[in-house]
């Protein structure tokens, strides 16, 4: 066999195996032309797959600034994320985001840790150089080193041109009304996360879901809108360092709340601090009284019970009780801060504020239903609003006559005081238990929420003897002309270490504006307030948080657009007149 015959017989097999192999995988009468164009087309796709997905991320980093260095943050080290901006009713700014420079460390790209601290302490002489040397010559990727440095202290460390260190800017909670909202609002830890007040609410309900799934950015928020008046906060927390200071109380605190929506449209408590600096917050005297502090409330209670009687039908305006002496129950003596000792209609109970008249009248109805008609008014439960910050009541273990007797009128039970509010806002709305809310609430919304709890005739009839109070009872000093002003007044003893106190009051007020047509209920708290030459060596609500109650509703009627109404009468000849017509 010639050689050209051999490389023929060797390459024939080859071809063949080619085809055959080429059958298979394409097919005898394939097009090789549109083969070839469907492959470019598949490399096309496979191109604009890859670069929209670089696009993308392109995308998110221009949305979320700084990200080439958040990867490296660890669980220790979290970058403050953004927080939606939070607004009054009228759109005032109660707590916004700033960006600020923090500084940062790359340990393991650090040439000179020792140069580093040097340099480092020289611009920032707070740092300590112990800890600082500790951060930079560890194996981590990232680390704090301070967090919102100011403008100059950052040009400085620039010029140094230290490897390894560089900064990261980041959201910075600011508070531009510092302490006036401060229990409303709380605040925020160095990370902005939210740790008090409704801060805390909004990381509650989605805010740090968002977060971890890094969507908290600036662009994907919408400002939060509570039902705060700053106008009207501001004249009430000035009104009550004014009356802190005068008096020489521990604290005061106050709350203005909408009747017919639940909208706490102020609140204060004093002292307060600044939020802008939290450490504050910690002092123990700086508490929220409104929600986390418990008290009794003194006669503030009378209200609850002259209803309680009034709604059960049993008893009227022209019912009376004997107030003839002080009452003997078992070794405790019952009486009267200013005895009249004789029979008492229950008109007369309300506005000379009789513990002897209001203990009889709870008697009357019997512990079991005194103990409902509380527990009916939400006085017996944990009030829950927004705030994380609450307390439970403090409520008899065993309920029995002599605990009837003394919570009738304000003893023996610790509520907050908001929850307190919150009952008597039923006693004057018409009768509907509305929950208190820091948000914005329709009144639809308010009246699907609320529950009746007592008759609306009752209602009218206590808004009655709210007015009376104020015209002829121990209200006297709050009657503003042209607001016809409501109110009952509450002196408690202090409990100090297990026993009543001698010589240290809570003393408490509650206002409805206006009386026959309410729309809000203001609380006036003063603890242990002293005795003044003005006020005769009195110290009970009538000497001091009713008058500071009636300053502040001067204040703040005409910011909530509270007309006023001169020449109207009094309240037999309009509120009770009304309600006998009604009949």
């Amino acid at each position: 066999m010639t050689a050209v015959t051999q490389i023929v017989s060797v390459q024939m097999p080859d071809t063949w195996r080619r085809r055959f192999i080429r059958g298979l995988l394409y097919g005898g009468d394939v097009d090789r032309a549109a083969k070839a164009r469907a492959r470019v087309g598949l490399a096309i796709l496979a191109f604009v797959a890859v670069y929209s997905v670089i696009a993308i991320r392109l995308v998110m980093f221009a949305m979320v600034s700084d990200g080439r260095t958040a990867h490296r943050v660890g669980s220790g080290d979290a970058v403050a994320t953004a927080r939606p901006d939070i607004l009054d009713r009228n759109g005032e700014v109660l707590a916004t985001d700033v960006r600020v420079p923090s500084l940062y460390a790359e340990p393991r790209r650090l040439i000179d840790v020792d140069e580093a601290v040097e340099l480092l302490t020289a611009d920032l002489p707070d740092l300590d150089a112990t800890e600082l040397r500790e951060r930079l010559s560890s194996k981590r990727g990232f680390v704090w080193l301070k967090r919102d440095v100011t403008p100059e202290q950052r040009r400085e460390i620039y010029r140094q041109g230290l490897p390894g260190i560089g900064f990261l800017r980041e959201n910075k909670r600011d508070y531009p009304n510092g302490p006036e909202v401060s229990h409303l609002i709380g605040h925020v830890n160095i990370d902005n996360q939210g740790i008090a007040g409704m801060e805390k609410w909004l990381d509650g309900h989605g805010l740090a879901a968002l977060h971890m799934a890094g969507l908290a950015t600036d662009r994907l928020q919408n400002p939060v809108q509570l039902a705060v008046d700053l106008r009207v906060q501001h004249a009430l927390r000035d009104e009550l360092v004014a009356a802190r200071a005068k008096f020489k109380a521990l604290a005061a605190a106050g709350v203005v709340l909408d009747v017919r929506t639940g909208e706490v449209v102020a609140m204060v408590s004093e002292p307060d601090y600044d939020p802008n600096n939290p450490r504050e917050a910690l002092e123990p005297s700086r508490i929220n009284r409104l929600t986390t502090g418990v008290y009794e409330m003194g006669s503030t209670f009378k209200a609850f019970t002259i209803a309680m009687a009034l709604d059960s039908g049993r008893f009227t305006l022209k019912s009376s009780f004997d107030a003839h002496g002080p009452m003997h129950v078992g070794r405790f003596l019952i009486h009267d801060f200013e005895p009249e000792n004789r029979m008492l209609t229950i008109p007369e109970i309300f506005t000379y504020s009789s513990n002897i008249g209001a203990a009889r009248t709870a008697l009357a109805m019997g512990v079991d239903a005194h103990k409902a008609f509380l527990k009916k008014m939400g006085q017996l439960d944990r009030l829950r609003t927004e705030l994380p910050e609450s307390a439970e009541p403090i409520v008899p273990k065993h309920w029995g006559d002599l605990n009837t007797i003394t919570i009738a009128f304000g003893h023996g039970l610790s509520v907050a005081p908001l929850q307190a509010l919150m009952g008597v806002a039923a006693l004057m709305n018409g009768g509907l238990l509305i929950p208190p809310t820091f948000l914005r609430r329709t009144p639809e919304d308010a009246r699907a929420l609320g529950k009746r709890v007592i008759k609306p005739e009752t209602s009218e009839m206590m808004r009655y003897l709210m007015r009376l109070n104020v015209e002829k009872g121990t209200a006297r000093k709050a009657d503003v002309p042209g607001y016809y002003i409501g109110g009952k007044t509450g002196t408690a003893d202090k409990v100090i270490n297990g026993h009543y106190s001698k010589s240290s009051v809570l003393t408490d007020f509650m206002a409805v504006i206006p009386a026959d047509q309410p729309r809000y209920l203001l609380l006036i708290m003063l603890d242990d307030p002293k005795v003044l030459p003005e006020t005769h060596g009195f110290k009970t609500s009538g000497w001091n948080a009713v008058p500071v109650g009636g300053a502040v509703v001067a204040r703040i009627a005409p910011l909530l657009g509270i007309r006023p109404r001169l020449d109207l009468p009094d309240a037999d000849h309009l509120i009770l007149a009304s309600l006998k017509e009604s009949r």
